[in-house]
């Protein structure tokens, strides 16, 4: 069940970006949503890890000090990712992946704590 809820709160984030942006578009309606929700989460599981870890190290720790900043750096690579691997999706700019990765953190982050409230997450 955890699995679907997020998988929803991830749809849900995505949905309110490409909304929100000019230079974010993902086509097919409510199926389309959920297709790149599920590349993205794919691609967040198979590597964002890996990536954080990377970014971490490579900033001579400073990137787990501002563990919030390489999440959203993460987000923004991960996005464009799934632009190329995704025929749904189109992200203009990393500029575009890094703004739509705050607003999907932003929106991720309330899903939850309203989920949490209800005793559902």
């Amino acid at each position: 069940m955890g699995f679907l809820i997020s998988w929803g709160v991830v749809t849900l984030s995505l949905w309110a970006a490409s909304e929100l942006l000019d230079g974010m578009k993902i086509e097919g309606g409510f199926f389309g949503h959920l297709l790149t929700a599920g590349v993205f989460g794919l691609l967040n599981v198979l590597v964002g890890w890996l990536l954080f870890l990377v970014l971490g190290f490579a900033s001579l720790g400073l990137g787990f000090l501002f563990a919030f900043v390489t999440r959203l750096v993460v987000t923004a690579i991960l996005l464009k990712a799934a632009d190329a691997l995704s025929s749904k999706l189109t992200v203009r700019s990393f500029g575009t992946a890094l703004v739509a990765a705050l607003i999907m953190s932003v929106v991720s982050g309330v899903s939850e704590w309203v989920l949490r409230a209800l005793g559902i997450g």
